[in-house]
């Protein structure tokens, strides 16, 4: 008697284990994530489905990177902001200066900040150049869009460990590319070359794992069908407004 109890407990037991695995799998990812707010603060929203940027980025990474580790990042934060007024302004005025707050604040900070502008470039569409302004830019800086794109590519592949590789225009309107460590980026005033980021691309191993394992060049190299150059133009736009601006 005792042993069919004990076999109906454990059949219970798998039974019960299938139901919450089969829960849990049960997201629909060709839906945007469902509006998240912390504490009375909204979370960026991701502006398309966790599908959208297949079949370069699997939807599971999508959901893993944006409902976790973003996420984290974004919740840390804000309870780093509670009783801190100055934390309270502008992302970006807080990054030029995060050279006065604690370590926490610097990496999650970045984290939440940096991730918005690694979403936003990926929106999908055609849009597969720079356009105007920009265009002449990398021309200028770089001689041919090849050849800029090698060069954050191979910034991004000899950046050891997790980081990121950065398009940014510096103080004097022109542009330059760099590597950062962990969730810095180039606003922040504790890395070697600063200026306004206007393109991101994450080398964290969240943001590829699951599909490319250790092939990260081949992430890279898939990032860039992805990137849309219009936004990336609108941010060259506006960086150059805020340099003439300061």
């Amino acid at each position: 008697m005792k042993n069919k109890i004990f076999i109906i407990m454990i059949a219970i037991f798998f039974i019960n284990n299938i139901k919450v695995n089969s829960q849990t799998n049960t997201t629909d990812y060709s839906k945007k994530p469902d509006e998240f707010v912390y504490k009375g603060i909204a979370f960026y929203q991701l502006p398309y489905s966790y599908n959208s940027l297949e079949k370069y980025i699997d939807k599971e990474t999508v959901m893993i990177h944006y409902d976790r580790h973003h996420k984290a990042y974004f919740t840390k934060y804000i309870d780093a902001m509670e009783g801190k007024p100055e934390l309270q302004g502008k992302m970006e005025d807080v990054l030029k200066k995060i050279s006065q707050y604690s370590e926490g604040i610097r990496n999650n900070l970045g984290g939440y900040y940096n991730h918005i502008m690694y979403w936003n470039i990926m929106l999908p569409g055609d849009f597969t150049s720079p356009k105007d302004k920009l265009a002449k830019a990398i021309e200028k800086k770089f001689g041919t869009l090849e050849n800029m794109k090698k060069q954050l590519s191979d910034a991004a592949l000899s950046r050891f460990g997790s980081g990121w590789a950065w398009l940014s225009v510096n103080d004097n309107g022109e542009l330059f590319i760099s590597s950062t460590a962990n969730q810095d980026n180039p606003l922040m005033d504790v890395v070697k070359e600063r200026g306004v980021p206007i393109l991101a691309l994450d080398v964290w191993e969240h943001a590829y794992y699951l599909k490319y394992q250790n092939k990260r060049k081949d992430y890279v190299d898939n990032f860039w069908k992805l990137l849309n150059w219009n936004e990336v133009d609108k941010l060259y736009e506006i960086a150059l407004k805020n340099i003439k601006q300061n």
